[in-house]
């Protein structure tokens, strides 16, 4: 199991952020290899199920994403199945007008797609995707 875990502090109250977030079809919007969100379903504790389109490092990959803990403003953890087995948590933490947004990532390499030889390119390419989403999200939510 590979593990990401990064953070940025975005200028933007944390309902702002957390809102914008929380909307599976906002993903694509921020989220580089991201290509479709479709068939969302909000679910009753206030998560969400979605279907999804990904494309690893130039291999299209889908599935169906879960949320398992759903805490308003504070933590979302979602679990996605399918040719990715992947847990993303994000945890928003608000100040002064200021949101720190943490997101960790952990997941297999899908063997099918990538012998173990791509395994450390895979892991920098996702190193990058991580990197490259906080600054979208930062860019996007900014006041």
């Amino acid at each position: 199991m590979q593990k990401i875990e990064k953070e940025i502090t975005i200028k933007a109250p944390r309902e702002k952020v957390f809102g914008y977030v929380d909307e599976p079809s906002n993903l694509p919007e921020f989220w580089p290899s991201m290509f479709e969100v479709k068939n969302v379903k909000t679910l009753p504790d206030g998560g969400h199920k979605f279907g999804w389109l990904y494309n690893l490092a130039g291999r299209r990959v889908q599935g169906t994403t879960e949320t398992y803990e759903h805490v308003p403003y504070e933590r979302i953890v979602d679990r996605a199945k399918g040719d990715v087995e992947s847990t993303f948590t994000w945890t928003f933490l608000g100040e002064n007008g200021t949101t720190k947004v943490s997101f960790e990532a952990e997941y297999e390499t899908p063997e099918k797609f990538f012998p173990s030889g791509e395994r450390k390119f895979i892991l920098s390419r996702n190193e990058f995707e991580a990197d490259t989403l906080l600054a979208n999200l930062k860019a996007k939510l900014e006041v």
